[in-house]
C-alpha cells in the first residue's frame, strides 16, 4: 500500500517505529564497534605494542634454528623478539646479522657487563636466542631519560629551579685519573651547588658535563646508550642511529656436534668390533669354567656332606674328645685323671713322711756333731792326732803309688790336652 494512503494515524505510529529501529541500527553497531577497538587495543597491550622497547644487535655464525618472531628470552622468560635475520655482504668480516628487541622494564637488566647472547640449540635442531642478565656494577645499556650536555653555571641555575632532580651521567675524573663521580650520581638528593663546585675546580673540558633529570621520561623511544670508550651515557636517536650492539657467545651447532660424535664412531668401531670379539671369547671361557666348577662342586658335595657331619659332631658337649679318641677316650680318660689323683695323694703322704725322716736323721747328725764338739773341747789333742794320722795315711798313699808292684793300679789316662805353643 502507498505511504500517502495511509491514514494519519498509522503514517505517525510508522515513524516512530522506523526511528526506533535506526537508534537500534546505530547503537549495535557502535557496540560492534567499541567491541572490535577494545579487542585490538588489548591484544596489542599484550603484544607490548605499546610498551618502550629498547632495539640490540648482535652478529653469529649461523642462523641455523632462528627466524623473524621468535622469542627473545632473559632469565627464562619471554621478553622480546627478533626482528631481523639477514646474512651480512661477502667480503665482512661478521656472517650474520640478528636484530632483536626488548620491552620495558626487562632491557634494564642489559647492562655495560655481563650481558651477552647465547643461542642455545636443542637437539632437534630448535634454537633459544637468550639474554643473560648483566652485573649489579655496570651500568643499563640504554635509557629513556633524556640526557643534558649543560655547562657548570647552567646546570647551578637548574639545579637551583629543581633541587634533587638532576644527576650525572658520565665518569668525572681528578688529574689524576681517579674517579670523582660515576654516573647516577649523587644518588642521595641529586646534585648540589657544593658539587658544582667541586666539579668547576677539576678543569673539566668546556667547563661542561653531561646529566640528566630524573623525573624526565621519554615513552615511547630510547633517548641514550652507554659508550663504554666514552665513559658516559650519548645522545641516541632511534631513527637514525643503528641498534645497540651485544656481543654474541657462539656455540658449536648440535648438527655438527653430532656429525664429529659420528665420526669418532666410525673410527672406534673397529676396535670396538675387536674388542666385542675378545669379549665373546672370554665369555666363553669363563662359561667352559663355569662349567667345570659345577663338575667340581658336584664331586665335592660328599665331602662338604661329610664335613657338615663332622662340624655338627664337634660342636656336640665332649665332640672334640670322642672324635679324636673314640667313645671310650671319655672314660679312659677320667681312670686315668682318677689314678693320677691317688698318685699325688700318694706322692703326698710319702713325701710328709720323707720330710719327717729327713728330720729326724738331721737331728740324730745334730746330735752327733753337739758330741763330737764336746769331745774335742774336752780333749784339745785330738785335732793334732787326726791331722798326724791324715798325714801319715797320704804319705802311705804316696808311697804304695810309687812302688813297682802297685805303680800301675794308679795310673792316669791321658787328655787331649791343647799343644803347647814353640817359642
Amino acid at each position: 500500500m502507498p505511504l500517502q494512503d495511509l491514514t494519519p494515524q498509522l503514517r505517525t505510529r510508522l515513524n516512530k517505529v522506523e526511528r526506533g529501529v535506526g537508534w537500534f541500527v546505530f547503537l549495535a553497531a557502535a557496540l560492534l564497534l567499541f567491541g572490535f577497538g577494545y579487542y585490538i587495543y588489548h591484544t596489542a597491550e599484550n603484544k607490548g605494542w605499546f610498551k618502550t622497547k629498547a632495539k640490540f644487535k648482535t652478529y653469529l655464525l649461523t642462523s641455523t634454528g632462528l627466524k623473524v618472531g621468535d622469542p627473545v628470552l632473559l632469565m627464562g622468560s619471554p621478553v622480546g623478539e627478533i626482528t631481523k635475520v639477514a646474512p651480512m655482504p661477502p667480503g665482512d668480516v661478521h656472517n650474520v646479522l640478528v636484530e632483536f628487541e626488548v620491552a620495558v622494564p626487562d632491557f634494564r637488566y642489559i647492562r655495560s657487563r655481563g650481558s651477552l647472547v647465547k643461542i642455545n640449540t636443542s637437539v632437534l635442531g630448535q634454537s633459544q636466542f637468550e639474554v643473560t642478565r648483566g652485573s649489579n656494577d655496570s651500568f643499563a645499556m640504554c635509557l629513556t631519560q633524556p640526557i643534558s650536555h649543560k655547562t657548570i653555571d647552567e646546570l647551578k641555575q637548574l639545579v637551583v629551579a629543581e633541587p634533587g632532580q638532576w644527576q650525572l651521567s658520565q665518569f668525572v675524573f681528578d688529574a689524576q685519573s681517579n674517579v670523582v663521580f660515576a654516573p647516577y650520581q649523587p644518588y642521595d638528593g641529586g646534585l648540589t651547588l657544593t658539587n658544582l663546585e667541586l666539579l668547576a675546580t677539576l678543569n673539566l673540558e668546556s667547563n661542561s658535563i653531561y646529566a640528566f633529570n630524573n623525573q624526565s621520561k621519554s615513552r615511547k623511544h630510547i633517548v641514550a646508550t652507554w659508550h663504554e670508550d666514552l665513559k658516559r651515557y650519548d645522545f641516541y636517536n632511534h631513527e637514525k642511529d643503528s641498534p645497540v650492539e651485544l656481543a654474541a657467545l657462539d656455540s658449536v651447532p648440535v648438527a655438527e656436534r653430532l656429525e664429529k660424535i659420528l665420526n669418532q664412531v666410525e673410527t672406534a668401531l673397529p676396535n670396538i668390533l675387536v674388542i666385542t670379539n675378545k669379549l665373546f671369547t672370554v665369555l666363553d671361557r669363563a662359561a667352559e669354567a663355569t662349567s667345570n666348577l659345577n663338575i667340581a662342586v658336584t664331586a665335592a658335595q660328599p665331602m662338604l656332606t661329610n664335613f657338615t657331619f663332622i662340624s655338627e659332631n664337634l660342636r656336640a658337649p665332649g665332640g672334640l674328645s670322642v672324635w679324636a679318641l673314640g667313645t671310650n677316650g671319655d672314660a679312659q680318660i677320667q681312670t686315668a685323671l682318677t689314678n693320677v689323683n691317688q698318685l699325688i695323694v700318694g706322692v703326698n703322704t710319702n713325701l710328709d713322711e720323707l720330710t719327717r725322716e729327713i728330720g729326724f736323721t738331721l737331728e740324730n747328725v745334730a746330735a752327733i756333731t753337739s758330741n763330737l764338739n764336746v769331745q774335742v773341747r774336752a780333749n784339745s789333742n785330738m785335732l793334732g792326732g787326726i791331722s798326724k794320722t791324715v798325714m801319715d795315711a797320704d804319705d802311705l798313699m804316696q808311697g804304695l803309688k810309687r812302688h813297682w808292684l802297685l805303680r800301675s793300679a794308679f795310673k792316669t789316662k791321658p787328655t787331649n790336652s791343647p799343644p803347647t805353643k814353640a817359642r
